[in-house]
């Protein structure tokens, strides 16, 4: 038997407040909070643009962190009348979902402004993910969630034991750094879930590209958003399942995949 050490990743209760009031509590990793809480926040239709919070205070609380919100008065009482509607408590996942209906809700439908990427470009871009993260390096137990621009490279990263997580961090960094949605691709370390596909579409990126492969939901989630989905990226080799058009081939066509499900 060989004894040693290892670094592993910390994961703790993270609970997300409200007017003084928990509206969820997540799993994750205690990095880049004020990230999470904006980008969970949009994600969920509490706010719409960074600007409607007004403060994020991480409060230690017991083996966990509260994240205590303060948003701007009219979006605070819209989601008062909102939590009154609610039949029940919220929980972790599709948090604030209480039907069918608005699990499945439909997403914004993505804007380019004449967006395209090079073959080249996204299999440079998840390489550079994979290096740009550093807690993965020492643990090898986090998922990673980029945004890459053409030109100037990957802007943004943020890391997380859970996939929707560092999607949530990631896209509060991307609003709180000031850069344009549209003029980026989201890249993951992850496989593609629907609700990548709506937070990704939420932000307002007209690409998602992941390592693994999408569900068949996230290809038609992909397709009512106009967004290009881009799976099982592997160096120069990747599947394309929605709006190939703004995938620039260089050297060959790459190969855009059909959906059985």
């Amino acid at each position: 038997m060989v004894t040693g050490s290892r670094t592993v990743p910390e994961e703790v209760p993270i609970a997300f407040s409200y007017g003084g009031s928990t509206h969820a509590v997540m799993m994750a990793t205690p990095d880049d909070l004020e990230d999470f809480a904006v980008g969970f926040s949009l994600a969920e239709g509490i706010i719409r643009s960074a600007d409607e919070i007004l403060s994020v205070d991480p409060i230690a609380a017991g083996d966990g962190i509260d994240l205590q919100v303060v948003l701007k008065d009219s979006t605070a009482e819209a989601l008062t009348k909102r939590r009154r509607r609610m039949a029940g408590p919220v929980g972790c996942g599709l948090c604030g979902i209480e039907s069918i209906e608005q699990a499945m809700r439909e997403v914004p439908h993505v804007s380019d402004g004449g967006f395209r990427l090079s073959a080249a470009e996204l299999a440079k871009a998840m390489v550079h993910l994979g290096d740009a993260q550093a807690l993965n390096r020492e643990t090898r137990a986090v998922h990673g969630a980029g945004f890459y621009i053409p030109g100037e490279g990957l802007v943004a990263m943020r890391e997380d034991v859970g996939r929707h997580n560092a999607l949530d961090k990631l896209v509060g960094a991307v609003l709180l750094g000031g850069w344009e949605p549209a003029e980026g691709m989201v890249v993951v370390t992850s496989r593609l879930s629907v609700e990548m596909v709506q937070k990704a579409a939420i932000l307002g990126s007209c690409m998602l590209a992941a390592i693994s492969a999408p569900t068949a939901l996230a290809i038609r989630t992909a397709s009512q958003a106009g967004m290009t989905l881009i799976g099982i990226v592997r160096g120069n080799d990747f599947e394309i399942f929605t709006r190939a058009d703004r995938l620039i081939a260089q050297g060959g066509i790459p190969h855009v995949a059909s959906s059985h499900g």
